[in-house]
């Protein structure tokens, strides 16, 4: 999920590739990550379009089709529910937090955060 977060999920291909039943891959994915296997995609497409919108110059509606979502009203309120703001105002506000790090460190910053 972390290579091709821009594809479809298919939790029954998951389960079928971890030899599990869909909904005992969905528990065991849950136990370990805390979160669901879709929760977890879209955390990682977030977490790709703020390196988008950091770094590119393409349009917030560019930047949902690249990381997969299929409907930018859905992926706006995503993006809202775990960054805070909209791609537009993220896109808008500087980020020295991140000027001078390694990648792995700016990525670690940048995590979307989900409240429990």
């Amino acid at each position: 999920m972390d290579r091709e977060f821009a594809e479809p999920l298919d939790v029954g291909e998951l389960a079928n590739t971890a030899m599990m039943s869909p909904s005992h891959f969905t528990r065991r994915f849950k136990a370990a990550y805390s979160e669901t296997p879709y929760s977890y995609l879209m955390t990682r497409r977030i977490e790709r379009a703020k390196a988008l919108l950091r770094r590119s110059d393409l349009s917030v509606t560019e930047i949902c089709m690249a990381v997969g979502c299929t409907s930018l009203g859905s992926f706006s309120s995503k993006f809202k529910e775990l960054v805070g703001v909209s791609p537009s105002e993220y896109r808008s506000e500087l980020h020295e937090e991140v000027d001078g790090l390694a990648l792995c460190s700016v990525m670690t910053v940048t995590r979307p955060r989900r409240s429990v």
